[in-house]
């Protein structure tokens, strides 16, 4: 087993770890519980064998009180063991939801999204439920059997042999449901992550299927793998009910055989009638642990695959230690024979670029489609993480930062823009606890998007909806990049930020642009349309994943003019003398 195996297994671990005394709670609690379940048959025992041979009304009296008792104590006790394991799965999910969530949040940027990204709170949300169900009881109330059996044995050597070989047969009934519903299982669970990943992106893309007209295509689709998994977990169903009825069936004719066996000893004078009776209620509460089981197996199936879900899931993403906090940048960006891949991908999309930029400079990285511009700007915020080379700030690489104490110093905008549900001034400010108004408005009007909010019903306190639906594309993409502008941090990247731009929008990206340079900070462009490069003093020409050119504009756009080459066949004019052809 790997370290990062051991380190994600003793993360889920010592999180339950933290509820042991509660669970030792839980047992002591079972054993006085599985002691007190008792009271039934000793009860009748005493019934039969003492009170109604004597005729006493007091000592039915008497008993009947002190049962009275003893079943308000164990309703009470049971309730509050319900109770405990509610607090044990609250306790588990604070201890780590937040690294779930977080986790989940990063998988994208370490591996290729196979699943639903919502499946991690999902399974969470599994065995919080399992643990606070009546399914765990079960395992606790097991190790009492050998209790139950060994009284049936006192009571008669036969009526021990016959409750024994029920609680076989009912322990066989259990192994065969968990070997019959794990492969069902499994199945459903892959065949439901593929059918929420269809009604997620249907959901995301209402536009383009309602434009276009091929919904029910995508309908069709979300049909087959719903049958797919509804057969799955109609299979996990049957085998369950099937088995569990059977438990039921085969307990109910053990507790027949049971009164039957007792009957027959006392035809022969082998046993009395109230070892009769008692023995009987003896097998159901002997075999009642094994019957829940069976009956909670689905949960606790489905639960189990969540736990291991969850452990992949953090061992994939590791915590982050915390390292010793840096001075923030403010002088360099060095890019030292830098490397990238797609997560989860082998293949490199930018190899060996080299640049290094000083504070007060801006850079243009121009190229055709699929040249790794993008892949180079994800590299240069810590979105993606390099195959092999370094990016430093200050001589410092990204990872002897945290993404939390890097992040002020940071401004990104990607090409997708990604805005949250909340208001206008949430989004800029990143959510921030304590944001700065001033900070806000500063951010906003560096970003020429200042009057344009003010002209919305609500101002700064406008609801977006969720993605920013309320607002234009480019109304999306001037208050992102406010959030990049933020609190002026000292690296800003903008992948084609102005893709949805107008003439007005072009002209406050590029004063933008010049403010950060003018405060000493470094902007990296990646562009496509030559207006964007206005407010650049250098250019990185790429073409399939290589850096061809840089240095300063005019010298490599002269280049660029002179041979269209150097960027792989992809002319680009100079800026004013048209677009990229």
């Amino acid at each position: 087993m790997s370290s990062n195996m051991r380190s994600s297994v003793s993360e889920l671990s010592s999180a339950l770890r933290s509820c042991r005394a509660a669970f030792w709670g839980i047992g002591a609690m079972s054993g006085m519980l599985n002691v007190l379940a008792l009271t039934g048959s000793l009860f009748m025992l005493q019934v039969y064998d003492r009170v109604i041979p004597s005729r006493s009304v007091s000592t039915l009296i008497g008993l009947s009180i002190i049962v009275g008792v003893l079943y308000v104590f164990q309703g009470a006790l049971d309730a509050l063991r319900m109770r405990v394991l509610s607090w044990s799965s609250s306790l588990l999910d604070e201890r780590v939801g937040r690294r779930v969530f977080d986790a989940a949040g990063q998988v994208s940027l370490r591996i290729r999204p196979t699943g639903d990204g919502l499946q991690p709170q999902r399974d969470l949300d599994q065995v919080r439920g399992y643990l606070s169900s009546t399914g765990p009881t079960a395992f606790f109330d097991l190790p009492w059997i050998p209790l139950y059996l060994g009284i049936c044995f006192l009571f008669h050597f036969w009526i021990g042999v016959l409750a024994t070989a029920g609680a076989l047969i009912l322990c066989a009934l259990t192994l065969m449901t968990e070997l019959l519903t794990v492969g069902p299982a499994k199945e459903a669970a892959a065949a439901g992550v593929k059918r929420n990943m269809l009604a997620e992106s249907t959901r995301r893309n209402a536009e383009v299927l309602q434009a276009m007209g091929f919904a029910g295509q995508l309908g069709r689709h979300w049909e087959t793998a719903n049958s797919s998994y509804t057969q799955s977990q109609r299979r996990v169903g049957n085998v369950a009910s099937s088995l569990g009825s059977a438990s039921k069936i085969a307990r109910m004719i053990l507790q027949s055989a049971i009164l039957g066996m007792g009957a027959w000893l006392v035809i022969h004078g082998q046993a009395s009638g109230g070892i009769m009776i008692a023995s009987s209620i003896m097998m159901s509460r002997a075999l009642a642990p094994v019957e829940l089981a069976i009956g909670s197996w689905k949960s606790f199936v489905a639960a189990r695959q969540s736990w291991g879900r969850l452990n992949k899931l953090l061992q994939t993403i590791p915590a982050v230690s915390q390292p010793l906090e840096l001075p923030k940048p403010k002088s360099k960006l060095t890019v030292e024979t830098l490397s990238v891949a797609p997560p989860g991908d082998q293949r490199l999309v930018v190899t060996d670029a080299s640049f290094e930029l000083s504070a007060g400079q801006a850079l243009g990285i121009i190229g055709p489609s699929a040249s790794g511009k993008s892949s180079l700007s994800r590299a240069l915020v810590g979105v993606w993480h390099p195959a092999r080379g370094k990016v430093r700030l200050d001589g410092a690489s990204l990872d002897q930062w945290t993404p939390e104490t890097l992040g002020p110093s940071i401004g990104y905008l990607p090409q997708d823009i990604e805005l949250f549900a909340g208001s206008i001034a949430q989004n800029i400010s990143r959510f921030d606890e304590q944001p700065d108004a001033s900070a806000i408005i500063a951010a906003a009007q560096a970003a020429g998007v200042h009057e344009l909010i003010l002209r919305l019903t609500d101002g700064y306190e406008t609801q977006i909806g969720e993605g920013g639906a309320v607002l234009s594309a480019g109304q999306r993409q001037r208050v992102a990049l406010a959030r990049a502008l933020y609190r002026d941090p000292f690296l800003v990247v903008l992948d084609e930020p102005n893709s949805n731009l107008d003439a007005e929008g072009e002209t406050a990206l590029t004063e933008a642009i010049l403010s950060v340079r003018a405060r000493g900070g470094i902007v990296v462009l990646v562009a496509h349309r030559p207006n964007a490069l206005s407010g650049v003093d250098h250019v990185l020409a790429m073409a399939n994943g290589r850096v061809q050119a840089f240095g300063p504009k005019e010298e490599i756009l002269g280049k660029v003019l002179q041979r269209p080459t150097v960027v792989g066949g992809m002319r680009i004019s100079a800026p004013g003398e048209g677009k990229a052809s």
